[in-house]
Order: C-alpha cells, then structure tokens, then sequence
C-alpha cells in the first residue's frame, strides 16, 4: 500500500493505493480540511513613476505598499522626520527624510505598491 496527497479543486485528500494484480484501487484514508480560495485581488492605486519635482529624491528602501502619507508638499520637514509609512513583508517600516527640507513632491499615494527605489516624494 502507497500513500499519496492529492490535491483536486483546492481541495488536499490523502489517500492509500492498493496493488492488486495489477488492478490499482484508490481508497481515502484522511480528508484534510479544504483550502479556502484566495480573495479577489483589488487593484492598488497607480504608482506614479516621475522622478519628483524637487532636487532631493526620497526612493523606496525596499518594495511594499504604502500606507499612509504623514505630510504634504510645502510641509518643512527637519532630517529623521516621518514622511510615509511602507508596509513590506507584514512590518510597517517608516519613510524618514533624508534632510531638512520642504516637501516639493509626493509621488505615490496610499495603497499604490512600490518596487525599491522608487521615487516616493523629493524635497527643495
């Protein structure tokens, strides 16, 4: 007797097959719970893919989504201050500017999925 897992339409069986003679009979031993099926995907917003207005770019540390946009453009913002929070791999990581500043561009906005270095705001 062989034991296999099959899946069939998302849903995994494990079952035992029996040789007979050539003569191959299959009998369920153990059902698994079902897999669920995925949920609709929504389409996240569009990424804008400029290069920013301004001449310091804020790029992307790694892909992800973002999830909310803490500032506007003509915001002063001081070096270490929150722009943006990127959602990657469950964590949410903020988005810090790289030097004080005015936010001349915000490039992205929330829900948009971003790749690594792309432009995200820029600052004057």
């Amino acid at each position: 007797m062989k034991n296999y897992r099959i899946t069939v339409n998302g849903n995994v069986y494990d079952v035992a097959v029996e040789e007979l003679g050539g003569n191959v009979s299959a009998a369920p031993v153990m059902v698994s719970a079902p897999v669920a099926a995925p949920a609709p995907v929504v389409a996240p917003a569009p990424v804008a893919k400029s290069s920013g207005a301004g001449s310091v770019k804020i790029p992307a540390p790694m892909p992800g989504k973002i999830l909310s946009i803490k500032v506007k453009v003509g915001d002063v913002i001081k070096k270490g201050d929150v722009m943006m929070i990127l959602e990657a791999m469950k964590m949410e990581n903020e988005v810090v500017a790289l030097e004080d500043g005015t936010v001349a561009s915000i490039d992205v906005s929330e829900g948009a999925m971003v790749e690594a270095s792309d432009v995200l705001a820029s600052l004057n």
